[in-house]
């Protein structure tokens, strides 16, 4: 079995020195021990998981997840970000505050999602994970109304799962995908009844067909 990522450890390397130093983001990235990828994922995807009724959130939030995913599938080890998004960042004082106030939660974190039932996400498995994991990004990245919170919870689970290679995470996931799927075929056959009938109604105002 694995060693745990060692979330609160990673984050106070990060986030120690000078506190009026600046950490970037291609920085904060960097320093992630390959995890980067599926933690600024995660980031980005969890305003889909509270249902904020915001619209255009899920597309706002879904296409800089879709051009992390292509980096991530051309190999790049470290998502590049445009230079004027790397460069910001926050003062290391401001964060190890953050970090302070944080470390009950991130403690609870690291105690529920943990290294188990590894080969759910090693070899085959972890590649057919990877296919389904970028499949749950672009149905969030399309506008596809009322099709939003089931596929931000997969991704999330997905995520935690490769973030700490935790089987458990990684088959709620796959409950999740599952249901996505089912509920995204539901919603698109509704939309093609709904767009039907009305074509139907316009032809019969205007021609009387």
């Amino acid at each position: 079995m694995k060693d745990n990522f060692g979330l609160l450890q990673t984050l106070e390397e990060l986030f120690a020195g000078d506190r009026k130093s600046l950490l970037t983001l291609d920085e904060f990235l960097s320093g992630l021990h390959g995890r980067s990828y599926a933690f600024a994922i995660a980031a980005l995807n969890v305003p889909n998981c509270i249902p904020t009724g915001i619209p255009w959130l899920s597309t706002i939030t879904g296409l800089p997840m879709v051009f992390l995913l292509v980096q991530f599938f051309a190999g790049r080890e470290v998502p590049r970000l445009p230079v004027l998004i790397g460069r910001r960042g926050l003062r290391r004082g401001k964060l190890q505050t953050f970090l302070g106030r944080a470390r009950r939660c991130i403690r609870w974190l690291e105690d529920t999602v943990h290294a188990r039932h590894e080969w759910w996400v090693n070899g085959m498995p972890r590649r057919i994970l990877l296919v389904a994991w970028a499949a749950n990004i672009v149905i969030l990245a399309l506008p596809i109304p009322f099709d939003n919170f089931l596929p931000a919870w997969a991704i999330m689970f997905f995520c935690l799962a490769l973030i700490e290679d935790d089987g458990v995470m990684a088959m709620l996931g796959w409950l999740l995908t599952l249901t996505t799927a089912i509920w995204t075929v539901f919603l698109l056959m509704v939309g093609h009844a709904a767009i039907m009938a009305a074509i139907a109604m316009i032809k019969h105002a205007a021609f009387g067909q």
